[in-house]
Parts: C-alpha cells; structure tokens; sequence
C-alpha cells in the first residue's frame, strides 16, 4: 500500500500540472497594454529619427507591430504577446541605433573643429616666429 501512494501522488501531481497549463493557455488574455507599449515604443523611435537612421531595425519593428495587432485581432494571444514584446525590443533597439548615429556624426563633427583649431593654432604660432 505504501508503495502505491506515491504512484497516486505522482499521477495526481501530474493531472494538475496538465489541468493548470490547459487552463491557463486557455485563459490567455489579449496583450493589449504590451501592444499600446510597443507602439508608443514605435512612435518614440520615429520621433528620434530612427527610420532615416536605423531603417532595418525600424522596418522590424513596424511589421512585427502590424502582425501583433493582427494576430490581437484574430483572438491568437500567444503570439500577438510575443510580437508585441518583439515589436517594442526592436523599437528601442531602432532608437538606440539612431541615438548612437548621431552621437557618432557629432563626434566626428567635434574631431573635425578640433583638427582645425589646431591647424590654425599651429599656423599662428609658426607665423609669429
């Protein structure tokens, strides 16, 4: 008797792990709120100037928003939930590429009045000599 016990236990334990996943795959809401988040994602990315700067990651993230709210749209809430996470990663990742180009041309910018200053530095000094 003592060494059926945890064969039941085991059977049972493995019937609710089962009833529980069912429930919950069944009871998966729409992600509306992580699609609202995706897109303002989208739009703060937009607004940053990352379809001029970071096109390929902009393009990412615009499809895999439109798949998301379609997929919200046909009641599929898995994977509207994963292309709305999907959505906002390359969203940001667009906004932090554009972010990284213009700091990188500002950068280039400031080497470039730099090497001229010291051009005319040194062309002031060597005429005053």
């Amino acid at each position: 008797m003592l060494k059926q016990l945890p064969r039941f236990s085991q059977g049972a334990a493995a019937c609710a792990v089962i009833a529980i996943g069912l429930a919950a795959c069944a009871s998966t809401p729409i992600p509306n709120e992580k699609i609202a988040v995706a897109k303002e994602s989208v739009q703060r990315a937009e607004q940053s100037g990352a379809p001029e700067l970071a096109p390929v990651e902009m393009a990412a993230a615009r499809d895999k928003l439109a798949r998301a709210e379609k997929a919200a749209a046909d009641r599929e809430a898995v994977p509207a939930n994963q292309l709305a996470e999907q959505a906002n990663v390359d969203a940001r990742l667009a906004e932090a590429t554009a972010q990284q180009q213009r700091a990188r041309k500002a950068a280039m910018e400031f080497d470039a009045s730099m090497q001229a200053l010291r051009s005319e530095s040194m062309r002031n000094a060597q005429s005053n000599q």
